[in-house]
């Protein structure tokens, strides 16, 4: 099985095991960084983050967490293995939570506790790859936060159409603050990434589907766990955005697809704002490889 048409499997977990062969040796454990940055540096709620956005506005950051599924690694002989993750605070075995902020500094709300990797066991081997997905699968997004173990019972995570989650929680306060059209202004400016147009009521059993998934599939053909880190820019999230000022509805990008900020959001991302699908699978340009911290 080629790579393209494995990756393109990896919606389904049964489907992404059909891409790797039987376990025969015992696995190891292995971890997955992640690392935030703006403007070239590591994104943190203690220090300022430079200008950011189309209008080059000195920001801070407030809040930064996202969720990640469907963790897989590549071999170099082509297989897809998924990396089974371990059960913690972080992360349970279908999806990891991923935590930038500290609590401190303009991070008002936010938690001391933090979490750069995904962490799990795999098969010994030569990994040369990695695959994953921005996102909680359908199945545990659209539950209660007060019900649900750890990582899904994030209040600040919870998303209130059809009780589903923000997959990405990513907020900035721009020097000044953001000027809403009805003259006052919001002291942070927000990105939230979540599934939209969504029918069928969770609590009283109902099957949820949703017009727009807005899950984000990633594909690395070269990543050395080892070594490299999947590095979320948001410097590059938010270039083609003016951080200062908003047209209307939610401040900054809440995944309304008539929201006038969302477009530029969403383009960044590598998804479509009407569709929910990506525009290039398996591509972001807010997403690459970077060196391990």
């Amino acid at each position: 099985m080629n790579t393209s048409k494995c990756f393109g499997l990896l919606a389904s977990a049964a489907l992404v095991g059909a891409c790797s062969h039987p376990v025969t040796h015992e696995a190891q454990s292995q971890s997955i960084a992640f690392e935030l940055l703006a403007n070239g540096q590591s994104a943190r709620c203690s220090a300022p983050l430079g200008p950011l956005g189309r209008d080059q506005i000195p920001a801070q950051l407030h809040d930064a967490r996202f969720y990640v599924q469907d963790v897989v690694l590549i071999a170099k002989d082509g297989r897809h293995v998924p990396l089974q993750l371990t059960t913690s605070d972080w992360q349970n075995a279908n999806v990891a939570l991923l935590d930038f902020e500290d609590g401190s500094g303009q991070c008002v709300g936010g938690t001391p506790e933090t979490n750069h990797e995904v962490r799990g066991s795999i098969p010994p081997g030569d990994y040369v790859g990695l695959a994953l997905t921005l996102g909680v699968p359908p199945g545990l997004n659209h539950t209660s936060t007060e019900l649900e173990p750890p990582p899904l019972d994030i209040a600040a995570m919870g998303w209130s159409w059809q009780a589903g989650r923000k997959f990405a929680k990513l907020e900035v306060d721009p020097q000044g603050g953001a000027a809403k059209v009805d003259g006052s202004r919001s002291a942070t400016w927000y990105v939230h990434l979540g599934s939209t147009g969504c029918t069928g009521n969770p609590v009283t059993g109902e099957t949820v589907s949703c017009l727009r998934g807005n899950r984000l599939p990633l594909l690395f053909e070269r990543f050395d766990p080892r070594q490299d880190a999947v590095v979320v820019d948001l410097s590059a999230l938010l270039a083609g955005s003016d951080i200062g000022r908003d047209q209307g509805m939610a401040v900054g990008c809440m995944s309304g697809p008539d929201d006038p900020e969302c477009g530029p959001v969403f383009e960044r991302l590598g998804l479509s704002l009407q569709s929910g699908e990506p525009l290039q699978p398996g591509h972001s340009p807010s997403v690459a490889r970077g060196a391990r911290p």
